[in-house]
């Protein structure tokens, strides 16, 4: 059964508990049903927690939008007999605390147990690693271990907010590495936009980790600390806006071009957006062996030889990508076109774009949380194959590109480390599908195994 959240099938963001007393007669629920249904809300569970001699105590949960929350406590304050006792914002809820721990792997249930885990026995573990250094991913959890490092940037849609208040995405982030590839993460939030005071950080800390993500950091600042602490660390480090983002487009644009029967090397394709995931995708895109890519910006179309707004990673594209050197407004660029990607706003992109491409078009509008055009706009100005940033979700291929390199004590994560992961995904994608179950664990673990053999083959 393929998995679908409430707030995507119903296209309503939010989700409400509201926690009501309610005269205990025979036409009260049906009231309160009606009332909330006219607001254009849809109801998820109804329960019963309590009665006493005249009312019933209901949970009713509510997907919505923040305006129909009044609109909804409106009309049940002119039932008569309903009364609003609670309302709960179930998303708030979900992170208040946090949605993470660190807790023991070990039990700690006598005097036995404390001193073979702290002192003196934890001194036979240490000076085993001081004599053996590469024995610390056995003897301590560093080679389960990854730093979920931002600044607070770039979050999500939500643009340069600071680094405290990217907390929530850090810590959502580590517990989909728990959850479903079993990695310790942990997030580090770094309080400076200096990159090299970053990358100072990063490097200084690193020996706790087996793995860096870097994450939600602004372009063109994410390109220089990347490399600079690939220069120096000899573990893994990772930009999950750029390459998860990209493996995943790869996966999908694998079955997509199969199931409209063509091939990579036939294939044009339209990008919008030249910042961290427009750099990333196309790099991968043409190493997998797409024809050609065209990017746009707000300087207009890259190419070589171009000078307004460009910095070092723009020429770096312009010099690999546009091979014709095309040059016109963004609106004419979707001619002969077999795919476009969007990773920069919203509502960029009309009905009419969208028919100028050729027969069989996929068209993955990928910003969140706003596409730069709907599916469904898509789908009816002729596009085969459409699909957005909640279904093309990165959180398929980061997990597992870890895993499998923390698995094969990889030194890296490499570009064919993750096509491996993209081929796997688009492989283990049920019939007719471009990706497959993000809730199947086992689609996590076999991504992984793939990634890990990919990098042990790398080394022979």
């Amino acid at each position: 059964m393929k998995h679908i959240s409430w707030q995507e099938r119903y296209d309503l963001p939010e989700t409400y508990t509201f926690v009501c007393k309610l005269a205990d007669k025979a036409s009260m629920l049906a009231n309160v049903i009606t009332a909330i249904s006219q607001t254009g809300a849809q109801i998820g569970e109804i329960g019963t927690f309590g009665a006493d001699d005249a009312c019933k105590y209901r949970d009713i949960t509510v997907h919505c939008t923040e305006e129909q929350v009044k609109a909804i406590s409106d009309n049940l304050g002119k039932i008569d007999g309903a009364e609003v006792l609670e309302l709960i914002d179930e998303t708030m809820e979900t992170h208040r605390g946090g949605p993470i721990d660190i807790v023991s792997r070990c039990k700690i249930e006598s005097l036995t147990d404390l001193r073979m885990i702290y002192t003196p026995g934890v001194a036979k573990a240490c000076l085993e690693i001081q004599k053996n250094p590469e024995t610390a991913w056995d003897w301590t959890g560093i080679g389960n271990r990854v730093a979920i490092v931002t600044d607070g940037t770039a979050v999500l849609g939500l643009g340069d907010i600071g680094v405290v208040p990217s907390m929530p995405v850090m810590e959502g982030k580590s517990a989909i590495f728990a959850e479903f590839t079993g990695i310790s993460a942990v997030p580090i939030l770094i309080d400076s936009n200096d990159p090299d005071t970053i990358v100072e950080t990063v490097c200084n800390i690193a020996p706790s980790f087996g793995a860096i993500q870097l994450e939600d950091i602004s372009a063109p600042a994410c390109f220089e600390i990347e490399d600079k602490l690939r220069a120096r660390l000899n573990i893994p480090v990772f930009h999950d806006d750029q390459h998860g983002t990209a493996t995943v487009s790869l996966a999908a644009l694998i079955n997509g071009l199969k199931q409209v029967g063509k091939k990579p090397q036939d294939c044009k394709c339209l990008m919008l957006g030249t910042g961290a995931a427009g750099y990333a995708i196309t790099k991968i895109l043409l190493d997998f062996g797409i024809k050609d890519v065209v990017l746009f910006d707000t300087g207009g179309a890259l190419y070589d030889g171009r000078t307004a707004k460009m910095n070092p990673y723009k020429q770096k594209l312009a010099e690999i990508s546009n091979k014709d050197k095309l040059q016109c407004e963004f609106k004419d660029a979707f001619t002969d076109m077999d795919i476009f990607i969007g990773v920069a706003r919203p509502n960029m992109v009309t009905k009419e774009m969208i028919a100028k491409m050729n027969k069989g078009a996929i068209a993955l509008p990928l910003s969140n949380p706003i596409g730069e055009i709907t599916i469904q706009d898509a789908l009816a100005a002729g596009a085969a194959i459409a699909a957005d940033g909640r279904a093309i979700n990165n959180a398929l291929a980061y997990p597992a590109l870890f895993r499998g390199a923390l698995d094969a004590k990889a030194t890296a994560i490499t570009t064919a480390m993750q096509i491996a992961a993209a081929e796997k995904l688009a492989e283990l994608a049920p019939g007719g599908e471009l990706l497959p179950d993000i809730l199947d664990m086992n689609v996590h673990m076999e991504v992984a195994k793939a990634v890990e053999l990919c990098w042990l083959n790398s080394q022979k």
